[in-house]
Protein backbone atom coordinates (compact mmCIF):
# COMPACT_ATOMS: atom_id res chain seq x y z
CA UNK A 1 0.00 0.00 0.00
CA UNK A 2 3.01 2.29 -0.32
CA UNK A 3 1.41 3.81 -3.42
CA UNK A 4 -1.63 5.02 -1.41
CA UNK A 5 -1.40 8.28 0.51
CA UNK A 6 -3.87 9.57 3.07
CA UNK A 7 -4.56 13.28 3.34
CA UNK A 8 -7.24 15.50 4.89
CA UNK A 9 -10.48 15.82 2.93
CA UNK A 10 -11.28 19.24 1.40
CA UNK A 11 -14.43 20.84 -0.02
CA UNK A 12 -12.68 20.84 -3.42
CA UNK A 13 -12.84 17.02 -3.26
CA UNK A 14 -16.65 17.05 -3.16
CA UNK A 15 -17.29 15.97 -6.76
CA UNK A 16 -14.89 13.07 -6.68
CA UNK A 17 -16.00 12.06 -3.18
CA UNK A 18 -19.66 12.07 -4.23
CA UNK A 19 -18.89 9.89 -7.26
CA UNK A 20 -16.83 7.53 -5.09
CA UNK A 21 -19.49 7.21 -2.39
CA UNK A 22 -22.21 6.45 -4.94
CA UNK A 23 -20.08 3.72 -6.53
CA UNK A 24 -19.09 2.28 -3.16
CA UNK A 25 -22.58 2.22 -1.66
CA UNK A 26 -24.41 0.56 -4.56
CA UNK A 27 -23.63 -2.83 -3.01
CA UNK A 28 -25.06 -1.66 0.32
CA UNK A 29 -28.23 -0.50 -1.41
CA UNK A 30 -28.53 -3.96 -2.96
CA UNK A 31 -28.04 -5.68 0.39
CA UNK A 32 -30.75 -3.57 2.01
CA UNK A 33 -33.01 -3.28 -1.03
CA UNK A 34 -32.97 0.51 -0.70
CA UNK A 35 -31.84 2.52 -3.74
CA UNK A 36 -32.83 5.74 -1.96
CA UNK A 37 -30.31 5.50 0.88
CA UNK A 38 -29.26 9.03 1.94
CA UNK A 39 -25.65 8.29 0.96
CA UNK A 40 -26.87 7.68 -2.61
CA UNK A 41 -29.23 10.65 -2.84
CA UNK A 42 -26.94 13.26 -1.28
CA UNK A 43 -26.31 16.24 -3.57
CA UNK A 44 -23.01 17.81 -4.53
CA UNK A 45 -23.88 20.98 -2.59
CA UNK A 46 -24.65 18.89 0.52
CA UNK A 47 -21.29 17.15 0.25
CA UNK A 48 -19.47 20.48 -0.17
CA UNK A 49 -21.11 21.83 2.99
CA UNK A 50 -20.34 18.62 4.86
CA UNK A 51 -16.66 18.78 3.89
CA UNK A 52 -16.19 22.42 4.89
CA UNK A 53 -15.52 21.62 8.54
CA UNK A 54 -14.59 17.98 8.67
CA UNK A 55 -11.85 15.84 10.16
CA UNK A 56 -12.26 13.36 7.31
CA UNK A 57 -9.58 11.96 5.03
CA UNK A 58 -9.20 10.66 1.53
CA UNK A 59 -6.98 7.87 0.24
CA UNK A 60 -5.24 8.76 -3.01
CA UNK A 61 -3.58 6.35 -5.45
CA UNK A 62 -1.85 8.22 -8.24
CA UNK A 63 -4.20 11.10 -9.07
CA UNK A 64 -7.34 9.16 -8.10
CA UNK A 65 -9.24 9.31 -4.81
CA UNK A 66 -9.85 5.62 -4.02
CA UNK A 67 -11.24 6.02 -0.52
CA UNK A 68 -12.91 8.65 1.62
CA UNK A 69 -14.32 8.96 5.10
CA UNK A 70 -15.88 11.79 7.07
CA UNK A 71 -15.44 12.55 10.74
CA UNK A 72 -16.34 15.30 13.13
CA UNK A 73 -15.75 16.01 16.76
CA UNK A 74 -18.67 16.07 19.18
CA UNK A 75 -16.96 16.98 22.42
CA UNK A 76 -14.72 14.06 23.34
CA UNK A 77 -16.40 11.79 20.77
CA UNK A 78 -15.16 11.40 17.19
CA UNK A 79 -18.12 10.61 14.95
CA UNK A 80 -17.02 8.68 11.85
CA UNK A 81 -19.20 8.17 8.81
CA UNK A 82 -19.52 7.67 5.08
CA UNK A 83 -16.52 5.39 4.72
CA UNK A 84 -16.34 4.66 1.01
CA UNK A 85 -13.77 2.62 -0.88
CA UNK A 86 -13.78 2.36 -4.67
CA UNK A 87 -15.24 -1.05 -5.57
CA UNK A 88 -12.10 -2.08 -7.49
CA UNK A 89 -9.93 -1.17 -4.47
CA UNK A 90 -11.87 -2.92 -1.71
CA UNK A 91 -10.09 -5.56 0.33
CA UNK A 92 -6.67 -3.92 -0.02
CA UNK A 93 -6.45 -2.30 3.44
CA UNK A 94 -7.56 1.20 2.44
CA UNK A 95 -10.42 1.18 4.97
CA UNK A 96 -7.99 0.33 7.77
CA UNK A 97 -5.65 3.11 6.64
CA UNK A 98 -8.48 5.63 6.63
CA UNK A 99 -9.70 4.58 10.08
CA UNK A 100 -6.20 4.93 11.53
CA UNK A 101 -5.83 8.40 10.01
CA UNK A 102 -9.24 9.49 11.30
CA UNK A 103 -8.42 8.22 14.77
CA UNK A 104 -5.15 10.21 14.75
CA UNK A 105 -7.00 13.35 13.67
CA UNK A 106 -9.58 12.73 16.40
CA UNK A 107 -6.88 12.39 19.04
CA UNK A 108 -5.31 15.63 17.82
CA UNK A 109 -8.73 17.30 18.19
CA UNK A 110 -9.01 16.08 21.79
CA UNK A 111 -11.34 13.13 21.21
CA UNK A 112 -11.00 10.19 23.58
CA UNK A 113 -13.40 7.81 21.83
CA UNK A 114 -14.55 7.12 18.27
CA UNK A 115 -18.00 5.96 17.14
CA UNK A 116 -19.35 4.71 13.82
CA UNK A 117 -22.33 2.70 12.70
CA UNK A 118 -23.38 0.26 10.05
CA UNK A 119 -26.30 -1.99 9.28
CA UNK A 120 -26.49 -5.51 10.67
CA UNK A 121 -26.48 -6.99 7.15
CA UNK A 122 -23.17 -5.29 6.28
CA UNK A 123 -20.97 -8.21 7.28
CA UNK A 124 -17.78 -6.97 5.62
CA UNK A 125 -18.10 -3.61 7.40
CA UNK A 126 -18.64 -5.31 10.75
CA UNK A 127 -15.59 -7.54 10.22
CA UNK A 128 -13.43 -4.51 9.39
CA UNK A 129 -14.59 -2.47 12.36
CA UNK A 130 -14.20 -5.33 14.82
CA UNK A 131 -10.74 -6.16 13.42
CA UNK A 132 -9.78 -2.50 14.00
CA UNK A 133 -10.86 -2.65 17.66
CA UNK A 134 -14.41 -1.27 17.49
CA UNK A 135 -16.96 -2.94 19.75
CA UNK A 136 -20.73 -2.87 19.58
CA UNK A 137 -22.14 -0.25 21.95
CA UNK A 138 -25.76 -0.06 20.81
CA UNK A 139 -28.16 -1.86 18.49
CA UNK A 140 -31.21 -0.05 17.15
CA UNK A 141 -33.87 -2.33 15.65
CA UNK A 142 -35.07 -1.37 12.20
CA UNK A 143 -37.29 -2.65 9.47
CA UNK A 144 -35.63 -5.94 8.54
CA UNK A 145 -32.19 -5.07 9.93
CA UNK A 146 -30.61 -3.28 12.86
CA UNK A 147 -28.32 -0.27 13.02
CA UNK A 148 -25.22 -1.27 14.95
CA UNK A 149 -23.21 1.45 16.67
CA UNK A 150 -19.61 0.61 17.51
CA UNK A 151 -17.10 2.46 19.66
CA UNK A 152 -13.37 2.43 20.24
CA UNK A 153 -11.29 4.23 22.85
CA UNK A 154 -8.68 6.56 21.37
CA UNK A 155 -5.59 6.27 23.54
Amino acid sequence: MSDVTIRPIHPDDAGEVLTLQRAAFVSEAQIYGDPDMPVLTQTLDEVRVELAENLGCVAVRGARIVGAARARSDGALLLIGRIAIAPDQQGEGIGSMLLAALEDRGRDAGCTEAELFTGSLSEANLRLYEREGYRESERVPGDGSDQIFLRKPLR
